[in-house]
């Protein structure tokens, strides 16, 4: 079975190495916890540009099992937008999982 990784569809964390033009330009991002609150654990602040100009990220894995979209740890959105949430980048894409 092949299975297409999440895109990042946007990303306004202009201070990251891996954003260009609100594009995140890594092969792939971590989403990780805590659970209520999904950081990206890929970004970086450094003087240096990284990435790859031609490549939009991906979601690698997805930390976060109260996610909705989350299953076996694997991104199931259609698209994924990180955004600044108080002082850290965050999935803004995260929807809660409901308890019934």
């Amino acid at each position: 079975m092949k299975k297409d990784m999440t895109q990042v569809y946007e990303c306004d964390v202009s201070d990251c190495a891996y954003n260009k033009h609100n594009s995140c330009h890594t092969l792939a991002i971590t989403v990780g916890g805590p659970e209520d609150c999904p950081h990206c654990d890929t970004y970086m602040v450094t003087a240096l540009a990284g990435g790859i100009e031609d490549v939009k990220a991906g979601i690698g894995a997805c930390k976060v099992s109260s996610c909705t979209m989350n299953q076996d740890f694997e991104c199931n959105a259609e698209s994924v937008r990180i955004g600044w949430h108080a002082n850290h980048p965050d999935c803004r894409t995260f929807r809660p999982r409901t308890t019934t």
